[in-house]
């Protein structure tokens, strides 16, 4: 039996992102730099952060006009209420409000602090990052982008940082896929031992997301990475997949 092998490589050599950049190309650039050539079946996993700069879902704070709420709740707990407010606007709605934290829901059904808004890695103390509003739509971009310079196929995925309940540590996940599926079932299939798998879905988009995160380290701008060696399910995919429903969700 052969041995499995899956290797995650960092892609340094990424230059500063700013709004207009087209990311496939600039990928391919860092690539070859690294003397790294893409294979088809690699998965190619970027950070939020590039993304947004890149499409240019950015936010400065002096055009901010905080709300009443932003002004309250940021007075209580010594924020900016300009920042707040722009949490709020992100939000489709506030799951829990404590100590500080602010967890919301956003529009596109993510549930997570500060609705992913993020100020760390700004170019511009005043400058936020949002979410993209179609994060799918920009890895089929970006895939699309390296598809046609490569002329083959490669699957993309959009990692962000979320906290988890009940453990303490971030993790990154995926928060938009194209080329892959974000889940990989294995209902109906048979373990080693014979039994029938009966509710086995894996979140293998937020898995490799989270393998990503082990080679782009926050401080080394590293905000690519490449997955090679695993076999994935293939089709267009959508973060909708790992969306629970409402009214299967316990915990809301």
């Amino acid at each position: 039996m052969s041995l499995a092998e899956v290797r995650v490589i960092g892609l340094p050599g990424m230059p500063i992102v700013t709004p207009g950049m087209h990311l496939a190309p600039l990928i391919q650039q860092a690539a070859t730099a690294a003397s790294l050539a893409f294979e088809a079946g690699d998965i190619i996993v970027v950070t939020q952060k590039i993304v947004s700069k890149a499409e240019g879902h950015l936010v400065v704070l002096r055009d901010v006009t905080p709300s009443p709420f932003a002004t309250s709740f940021a007075q209580q707990w010594d924020k900016d209420p300009r920042h707040v407010e722009v949490v709020l606007q992100q939000s489709r709605r506030i799951v829990k409000m404590d100590r500080g934290v602010l967890i919301t829901e956003t529009h596109h059904g993510f549930i997570c602090a500060n609705a992913g808004v993020d100020q760390s890695n700004m170019e511009g103390e005043d400058v936020l990052a949002v979410l993209p509003p179609d994060p799918d739509a920009s890895c089929r971009t970006i895939r699309q982008g390296l598809r046609a310079s490569l002329g083959f196929d490669v699957a993309v995925i959009m990692s962000d940082t979320f906290g988890r309940p009940w453990r303490d540590g971030l993790v990154n996940v995926a928060i938009g896929v194209s080329g892959i599926e974000a889940i990989k079932d294995y209902t109906g299939q048979l373990d080693a031992q014979g039994y029938e798998l009966r509710v086995t879905a894996l979140a293998i988009a937020d898995e490799l997301a989270s393998a990503a995160e082990l080679v782009m380290n926050k401080l080394d701008n590293v905000p690519v990475a490449v997955i090679r060696g695993y076999a994935y399910p293939h089709g267009e995919g959508s973060l909708t997949q790992l969306i629970r429903d409402p009214a299967r969700d316990l915990f809301r």
